[in-house]
């Protein structure tokens, strides 16, 4: 564990990662249900805060149950409810949803896309598809976003890869990527390292950004994306974690062996109130 003893943070709530952090595939962090704990007891503010976009919240709070982490849907903020509420505002028109089949419940209210190219649509909304992307698909997706006037990219978070139980995956970004060089229409992207989704984390939790903490195991979605929306990180070495993340140049204010050192490290580094 490495860290700086000198620094005394006034931190005030918490944004927590989920995968990589409290479970890597079906598997639990061992502590991590008694940082949960831990967080109530101290009465802090948080959030838990993931760019899956592979099961809606519901999904998520059943598997933290499963884990012994008992919470509910409002201290979940994912990237469908942050897309859905953004969506609402700024789009008219039909959705192309390329999401999971689960993830289109965060969807209902909205007019869906009926599967002919030649309709327009208001948006074009990519999460991670996973196994159900091939050619076809993508390309599916690209013929829209070459309507004129064309349609919104919407992304579900940027996060490059991540951590299963068979080995790294692709996630949302790549294919984003592609959609993005081939139509030339820049993404609006809603989910880690967004400025965007921090900053509605912090209006939720009703905190400043130098107030509160981020705890993930991406160097780059979590800790860089928290570091330039103003926000402190931690690093843990759980999930996704790489040495070479050491070697990025970006700068945690600490790094962790898991989530489980967080009290320990928060009892002698934030000024106690």
């Amino acid at each position: 564990m490495s860290d700086t003893p000198e620094v005394q943070l006034d931190l005030r709530g918490i944004l927590f990662d989920l995968d990589g952090v409290f479970y890597v595939g079906d598997e639990a962090v061992a502590g991590g249900d008694r940082v949960v704990d831990w967080v109530r007891e101290q009465h802090l503010p948080h959030l838990f805060v993931t760019n899956t976009t592979s099961r809606p919240r519901s999904a998520l709070v059943r598997k933290l149950a499963g884990l012994g982490i008992v919470t509910d849907e409002d201290h979940l903020l994912t990237p469908p409810r942050a897309a859905a509420q953004w969506l609402a505002r700024h789009v008219e028109g039909p959705l192309a949803l390329f999401v999971p089949e689960a993830t289109r419940a965060e969807f209902s209210g909205f007019t869906l896309w009926n599967g002919d190219e030649k309709q327009r649509v208001g948006a074009v909304v990519v999460g991670d598809l996973g196994e159900g992307w091939d050619y076809a698909t993508l390309n599916r997706a690209f013929r829209l976003l070459m309507q004129e006037p064309a349609p919104a990219l919407v992304a579900l978070g940027m996060t490059r890869y991540w951590k299963a139980p068979d080995g790294l995956r692709l996630d949302t970004a790549p294919f984003v990527a592609a959609l993005q060089h081939a139509s030339g229409v820049e993404p609006v992207v809603l989910g880690k390292p967004a400025r965007a989704f921090f900053e509605a984390g912090l209006q939720r939790l009703g905190c400043e950004p130098r107030q509160c903490l981020m705890v993930g195991d991406d160097i780059r979605g979590d800790v860089e994306g928290a570091r330039g929306a103003g926000l402190h990180a931690v690093l843990v070495r759980t999930g996704k974690f790489r040495p070479a993340d050491l070697q990025t140049g970006i700068v945690p204010d600490a790094v962790l062996g898991s989530v489980a050192e967080l009290p320990e490290w928060w009892s002698r580094h934030v000024e106690s109130r």
